[in-house]
């Protein structure tokens, strides 16, 4: 089946363009309590961390810097962390990614790829700080299959974002 093709002159409505990656997002953190999943530990990644680092990477100028506390806070209400966690996580990890943006002149799959890794861990680390800050007694080793999730879904990731900003860009 083939795609409509765009009529020549005619721009995408600014709701789908700013709107699209904001409601991609922002259902990646609330995907992981609408699943039917019980488990005793956490296993599922960072999903709504890792589509903000998807488009993020994929369109540095798409986002001022202070969108991460917005999304980071409703990370927080939709995961059950600690008000703040994602919040503050969200926008050490933006600003990072912004500071990698500046010193890299390019990058590749694999600089992308490595940067969601970094990110991911660091975001489960540093949850996993925050809760031992307010007295859970959780082991480290307890974040490591989120973080081997995160590895691999972050391709899926990427291909999810690329196929929605196809879908966005188009009038």
């Amino acid at each position: 089946m083939s795609q409509p093709v765009p009529r020549l002159g005619s721009t995408p409505s600014p709701w789908r363009m700013d709107g699209t990656p904001i409601v991609t997002v922002l259902l990646a953190s609330a995907l992981p309590t609408m699943l039917p999943l019980i488990a005793q530990a956490p296993t599922l990644p960072p999903l709504g961390l890792l589509m903000f680092v998807g488009w993020r990477l994929l369109h540095h100028e798409l986002w001022p810097l202070w969108i991460a506390a917005p999304l980071g806070a409703f990370d927080d209400l939709m995961s059950g962390n600690p008000l703040g966690t994602a919040i503050f996580l969200w926008c050490a990890i933006n600003l990072a990614i912004e500071l990698v943006d500046t010193r890299l002149y390019w990058r590749d799959y694999w600089h992308d790829w490595l940067i969601a890794l970094t990110a991911s861990a660091f975001f489960l680390f540093g949850g996993l700080g925050f809760v031992h800050h307010f007295g859970s007694g959780a082991p480290v080793s307890l974040i490591l299959p989120q973080i081997l999730w995160s590895a691999l879904l972050y391709p899926l990731i990427v291909r999810v974002v690329a196929r929605t900003d196809r879908w966005r860009m188009m009038a």
